[in-house]
């Protein structure tokens, strides 16, 4: 028993170091092509937005909407497949425990 309690803390040492790594690596997504740029940490934080000139038309503002949108969503799922990269072989056979990796 004593075993298994030393492993369990082992593998909750080694996600939380890697939870900290994430957060300091990012990913980049855009949309648009190009037109809109999100960049985020592997802890899914949104750290940059940048936008091309010809992005930002006065006329259109939900075009530039749905590009912010299409490139959040694509960075977030990029940022949560480092995460599952990162976490999975710690992890192990327990992400399908529902989890939430």
């Amino acid at each position: 028993m004593n075993k298994l309690l030393q492993q369990a803390q082992q593998m909750q040492a080694q996600v939380a170091r890697i939870q900290e790594e994430l957060k300091t690596e990012t990913v980049e997504a855009s949309a648009g092509g190009g037109a809109v740029t999100v960049k985020a940490t592997g802890a899914l934080e949104i750290v940059e937005v940048r936008f091309a000139p010809e992005a930002i038309d006065p006329d259109e503002p939900e075009l530039l909407a749905d590009m912010v949108l299409a490139a959040v969503n694509e960075a977030i799922r990029a940022a949560e497949a480092l995460a599952q990269q990162k976490l999975g072989p710690t992890m192990g056979g327990l992400s399908g425990l529902g989890l939430g990796l």
